[in-house]
């Protein structure tokens, strides 16, 4: 597994940006992959994206597992990194059991929350590449704001940041913070980072696929919405229902005639 995210290390002493973004079934996989979309993340915001969860927390491993192996398969090639939901990364033993079970399902490399740098060193030990998560934490922190806008904040997340890349990340996800913050973690780790609403400064952004394709109304400021989906799914579910009930839809070229020479001695057999 480190083997292969060593191109990312690569990339960023060439200065060349990586893009990341959520991927959860095999058609957005698929889609992904041809746009050339450099890691393909499989998120915990899955749950509240499209599993209808209230949080983050709700998510199982089961349902980590299950997504892997869809974006797996719509994306053979491709580089996944799956999420190690809440509670499954308590011990060293817990995750690297858990984390077995994400990377033959498919993932490449496996991401979890906070400064833990004895986590990091036992599935780094077992053979994973690991992703760190600082920031904002989903999982952890009930209240979705700015993190490390306190210099003593700041100050902390700089010196997790480290401990987290000597413990032996091979990459740091960066959420919501300070792009200053997010600037000095950048220039002071040799790993890259990547940011979410962190700013401009990171070696890679990543977003999630949904509020990229705009499938609900809500406006986050770290976001960039580059199609309007919902309102397209929405619209197509309008104009589909209208053609049932008025009875356009199916058309004649919608259905399948049954063989002219077959069909006398079908309704024959039925006399």
């Amino acid at each position: 597994m480190a083997d292969k995210a060593a191109r990312f290390a690569e990339m960023k002493r060439r200065g060349e940006p990586i893009a990341m973004l959520t991927a959860y079934d095999a058609p957005m996989a698929r889609a992904e992959a041809a746009a050339r979309v450099d890691i393909l993340l499989v998120g915990d915001s899955v749950g509240t994206n499209m599993l209808g969860y209230a949080s983050e927390q709700e998510v199982t491993l089961a349902d980590m597992a299950h997504h892997t192996r869809a974006v797996r398969r719509g994306a053979p090639d491709a580089f996944v990194i799956s999420d190690l939901p809440v509670a499954t990364y308590e011990t060293p033993t817990e995750a690297v059991a858990n984390a077995r079970v994400l990377a033959e399902a498919g993932a490449d490399m496996v991401k979890f929350e906070g400064c833990r740098p004895a986590i990091v060193e036992a599935l780094v030990g077992a053979g994973f590449a690991v992703c760190g998560h600082l920031g904002l934490e989903p999982q952890h922190h009930a209240e979705k704001r700015l993190k490390g806008k306190q210099a003593g904040e700041a100050h902390q997340l700089v010196e997790a940041a480290l401990t987290m890349e000597k413990a032996g990340i091979a990459m740091l996800v960066l959420e919501l913070i300070p792009e200053e913050v997010a600037e000095i973690v950048t220039q002071r780790l040799k790993v890259p980072t990547i940011g979410i609403g962190a700013g401009r400064a990171t070696d890679g952004q990543v977003l999630v696929i949904c509020d990229v394709l705009g499938y609900t109304k809500a406006a986050f400021r770290h976001n960039k919405r580059y199609a309007e989906v919902g309102e397209t799914m929405e619209a197509a579910a309008r104009a589909y229902v209208g053609d049932v009930h008025s009875k356009a839809f199916p058309a004649a070229a919608n259905a399948f005639p049954m063989n002219k020479e077959q069909l006398p001695e079908f309704l024959a057999s039925l006399a």
